[in-house]
């Protein structure tokens, strides 16, 4: 395929592209973190691929919530919805930089944009009764249950790897800025958007950020929706000895996978949900692999591809 008929992508970074678990979150890791990512992504661009980009904000909206509370004597505390505003901020803020300072690097001159974005969701989505999106921190055992009594916070156990709070994480149904971002994106600026989620009437949630991928991608018409996680694909018997790459899905035998129940509900079943419903609605293929993997995952070398 020859670089001009690479197409155009909608990145989905996951949150360790921007900030590892071990790592306490400093401005320095985090632009640490997202100056390796932009190295990835003008690659991606400079093999002739069209890029725009949104990512997720679970620890950095944690952090600020965090933040809220500690100092809740002395100023009041915003709601989920400011402070995922803010973390749009903050996340844009690094990587619009960062990608700025890689272009000019590499001597491409092309635009960064972010757009602070709100998603409308409907009243009667069953996840704003059912929290599941890990925000913040990791916690003890000992420590989950006193914030649980403390706070009311709910608290899983994500993935082995800590403790952490929960909020409902409920699924876009329509971008109110999608307007503004389709006419940037047309005009050849690279844009950063839906980093999380944000509402018109502010409600105790986090946006589902794959949805919001998949909504994304389909309203600036792109044809590969690239979701980016930290393993390399889907597998089949995940963490199991016999554990396997699946390394192409059609949306049907993704569905099956997804209805069967053998995908965890925090991490990869969104990331599948999203990616079935991108080619069900006119994409060419989504694509979930890691950010190390993600050129090869274009050209079909690496990752696990889902088409119609």
């Amino acid at each position: 395929m020859d670089d001009a008929e690479r197409g155009s992508v909608l990145v989905a970074l996951g949150g360790n592209a921007i900030l590892k678990h071990t790592e306490q979150g400093t401005a320095e890791e985090q632009r640490h973190n997202i100056g390796v990512t932009a190295t990835w992504l003008v690659e991606m661009i400079k093999h002739g691929f069209r890029i725009a980009i949104t990512h997720g904000n679970g620890p950095q909206v944690g952090d600020i919530l965090l933040k809220n509370e500690i100092a809740k004597g002395t100023l009041p505390p915003m709601p989920i919805d400011v402070c995922g505003a803010e973390s749009q901020g903050l996340i844009g803020y690094f990587l619009q930089q960062t990608m700025h300072n890689e272009l000019v690097r590499q001597g491409l001159n092309l635009p960064v944009a972010t757009v602070l974005s709100q998603c409308i969701v409907g009243e009667d989505d069953p996840a704003l009764k059912d929290p599941s999106k890990p925000i913040g921190p990791f916690y003890t055992v000992m420590e989950a249950s006193k914030l649980r009594e403390e706070r009311g916070w709910t608290m899983i156990d994500d993935s082995g790897r800590g403790w952490r709070r929960v909020v409902p994480s409920p699924k876009p149904v329509s971008i109110v800025e999608g307007q503004v971002i389709k006419r940037l994106y047309d005009e050849g600026f690279i844009v950063i958007a839906c980093g999380g989620g944000d509402r018109l009437k502010g409600i105790e949630a986090v946006i589902d950020k794959d949805h919001t991928a998949s909504a994304l991608a389909r309203l600036i018409g792109a044809d590969t929706l690239l979701i980016l996680t930290d393993v390399e694909g889907v597998y089949a018997h995940f963490g199991k000895k016999e554990q396997s790459l699946i390394g192409e899905l059609t949306a049907d035998k993704a569905r099956d996978i997804i209805v069967n129940g053998s995908l965890p509900s925090g991490s990869m079943r969104p990331k599948v949900e999203a990616a079935v419903q991108f080619v069900e609605g006119g994409g060419k293929r989504a694509i979930i692999t890691c950010l190390e993997c993600a050129l090869l995952g274009l050209e079909g070398k690496r990752g696990t591809t889902i088409i119609k």
